[in-house]
C-alpha cells in the first residue's frame, strides 16, 4: 500500500510538471485512493451539492481522478451512503485509503494536501468524542459549564496555532479551521439547555450567565461558504431549536418543554422562515425538522397542519412533493389497519408479498449498508429477542438497491443467517409506502395482519412491554 501511494505521488508529480510547462495558471488538483470492502464500484465527487463526477474504481478498488478548472475549497466524496469533506487547493495531489466497515476512523490521507486534511479528519473524530463529554458536562450549573467549554476552545486554538507555525497553511485552511472551532464551541453552548436535567427548559435558559449567548450577535445565518459545513449546520439546528424555546414558552404558559409539541415545531419553522434567506440553508433546515416531527407523530391532523406550514415556507419543489408523499404514507399506516402491501425478495431470490409472510405476532425492522453500526446492533438485539419471544416472528428488510450478493456477504460475514431476511423488490417505492424514516423505525403487526404500532424502536425502553402487549392481543 505504501509503495502504491508513493508510486502514485511520483506519477502525479511528473504529470503535474509536464502540464505546468503548458499551463500559465495552475487550477487543477488530483484525487485518488483505495477503498477496502467497497459497497459500490464508484465514488461520487461533489462541491456545493453539485455533482462533479462519478468516478469508477478499478479492479483493485482504486482510482485516480484529475479535477480540472478547480475552484479551491471544500469538496465532498461519498461512497455507499457515507461521505467526508476534503479541502482541495491548486496543485494538491491528495490520496486516501479507507475501510467502509469503519469509514471515518480508518480514513488516512497521503500525498500533497495530506497534512491539512489529516488535521480535519482528526479534528472531526475528536469532536465526535467531545460531544459525548459535553453531554456529561451539561449537568453542571451554567457558570461552571461555561468555564469548561471555554477551556476546550482555548486548547483547540492552541493546537491550531501550533499546526500553523509548523506548516504555514493557506488562509483558506485557517478560515475553515477557525470556523470549525467557533461553531463547535457555539454548538456546545446551544446544546446546554437540552442536555441539562430538568424539564422546564425555559427556566434553565433564564438561569444562565448574562453573557452565555453573547456570540449570537456575530452569527451569519446565511453563510454560503459554510452551508455544507458539518459544524455550522449542527450549530444551526440546535441554535434554532434553542431560540424557539423562548417564543414557545410565551404562549404555552410555561408548560414543560415537549419537542413533539405541534406548537413548538410550528414556532421553529416560523423562526427559520424569518431568520434565513439563503435557499439551500433554509430548505435543508425546514426539511430536517419537518421530517423529524412527522416521523414520530401519529396524529393525522397535526401532521397536516405541520405539512401545510412546511409547504408554505419551502422553495424546493422536489422536497415539497416528497414531504407530501411521506405525510400521506404515515397517515395511511394506521393502527388497526392492514399493512400496505409491498413485495419482498428472499435470499433464494423468490418474490413474496409481505402480508403473506405474517401469520403470527410480527416485528418488522429495516437495515442498510449505509448505517453499518445500526445493522450490527439491531441484528444482535433481534437475536436476543428471538430467544426470549419464540412466538414472535422477526422480519428484517434490507432497503438498499444493491445487488442481493452484497447483502448476503455482509450477513454471512457478520455471523448472521438469512432466515426471515429479505430485500425490497422496489426499494425507492417501498420505502416511501412504508415511510421508512428514521432507520430505527420498527412496525409491530398482530396475528390478524393488522398494524399494532406503526412506529417504534427495538432499542426503546418500552419496546419489550409493547412486544408483550402484541403477544397478548
Amino acid at each position: 500500500m505504501k509503495f502504491y501511494f508513493t508510486f502514485l505521488s511520483v506519477l502525479i508529480t511528473l504529470i503535474s510538471c509536464k502540464n505546468d510547462s503548458n499551463e500559465h495558471s495552475i487550477n487543477y488538483a488530483y484525487l485518488g485512493g483505495e477503498i477496502i470492502n467497497p459497497t459500490t464500484n464508484f465514488i461520487v465527487l461533489t462541491k456545493d451539492d453539485a455533482v462533479i463526477d462519478t468516478v469508477k474504481l478499478d479492479g483493485r478498488n482504486r482510482f485516480l481522478y484529475k479535477i480540472k478548472d478547480l475552484h479551491e475549497g471544500l469538496y465532498t466524496f461519498s461512497h455507499g451512503g457515507e461521505f467526508q469533506l476534503i479541502l482541495l487547493e491548486p496543485e494538491d495531489s491528495l490520496l486516501f485509503r479507507l475501510n467502509t466497515l469503519d469509514f471515518d476512523e480508518s480514513l488516512v490521507y497521503s500525498g500533497k494536501g495530506n497534512r491539512k486534511n489529516n488535521y480535519f479528519i482528526n479534528e472531526f473524530l475528536q469532536n465526535e468524542d467531545e460531544e459525548k463529554y459535553i453531554l456529561k458536562l451539561c449537568q453542571l450549573d451554567g457558570a461552571t459549564y461555561q468555564k469548561r467549554v471555554d477551556s476546550l476552545k482555548v486548547s483547540k486554538i492552541s493546537a491550531l496555532e501550533s499546526f500553523s507555525s509548523k506548516y504555514n497553511p493557506s488562509d483558506l485552511f485557517l478560515k475553515i479551521a477557525k470556523a470549525n472551532i467557533d461553531y463547535s464551541y457555539y454548538f456546545s453552548k446551544e446544546v446546554y439547555p437540552f442536555g441539562h436535567y430538568g424539564k422546564n427548559k425555559a427556566a434553565i435558559l433564564k438561569s444562565l450567565p448574562e453573557d452565555f449567548y453573547d456570540y449570537r450577535n456575530e452569527i451569519n445565518y446565511n453563510d454560503d461558504f459554510l452551508s455544507s459545513h458539518h459544524n455550522y449546520n449542527k450549530f444551526l439546528r440546535y441554535n434554532l431549536s434553542n431560540l424557539s424555546l423562548t417564543s414557545h414558552d410565551k404562549h404555552d404558559n410555561n408548560a414543560c418543554y415537549d419537542r413533539k409539541s405541534l406548537c413548538y415545531n410550528l414556532d421553529r419553522l416560523k423562526l427559520i422562515d424569518s431568520l434565513i434567506s439563503n435557499p439551500a440553508i433554509k430548505d435543508e433546515l425546514l426539511y430536517h425538522f419537518t421530517m423529524g416531527y412527522l416521523s414520530k407523530s401519529k396524529n393525522d391532523e397535526n401532521n397536516k397542519i405541520l405539512l401545510k406550514s412546511f409547504l408554505e415556507k419551502s422553495g424546493n419543489e422536489a422536497s415539497k412533493k416528497k414531504m407530501a408523499r411521506y405525510t400521506n404514507s404515515i397517515n395511511r399506516i394506521k393502527e388497526g389497519e392492514q399493512l400496505p402491501e409491498i413485495r419482498l425478495v428472499n435470499y433464494k431470490e423468490e418474490i413474496l408479498k409481505i402480508n403473506k409472510l405474517i401469520d403470527s405476532p410480527t416485528v418488522l425492522s429495516f437495515w442498510s449498508h449505509t448505517y453499518y453500526d445500526h445493522f450490527k446492533e439491531s441484528h444482535y438485539k433481534l437475536k436476543e429477542l428471538k430467544v426470549k419471544y419464540p412466538e414472535v416472528k422477526f422480519i428484517m428488510v434490507n432497503i438498499d438497491s444493491y445487488a442481493m450478493e452484497k447483502s448476503r456477504r455482509l450477513l454471512e460475514g457478520s455471523g448472521f443467517n438469512n432466515t426471515n431476511e429479505f430485500k425490497l423488490e422496489n426499494p425507492e417505492e417501498a420505502t416511501e409506502v412504508l415511510a421508512v424514516y428514521p432507520m430505527t423505525k420498527t412496525i409491530l403487526i398482530d396475528k390478524n395482519r393488522k398494524v399494532a404500532n406503526s412506529n417504534t424502536n427495538i432499542f426503546s425502553v418500552q419496546f419489550e412491554e409493547q412486544l408483550l402487549g402484541l403477544i397478548n392481543k
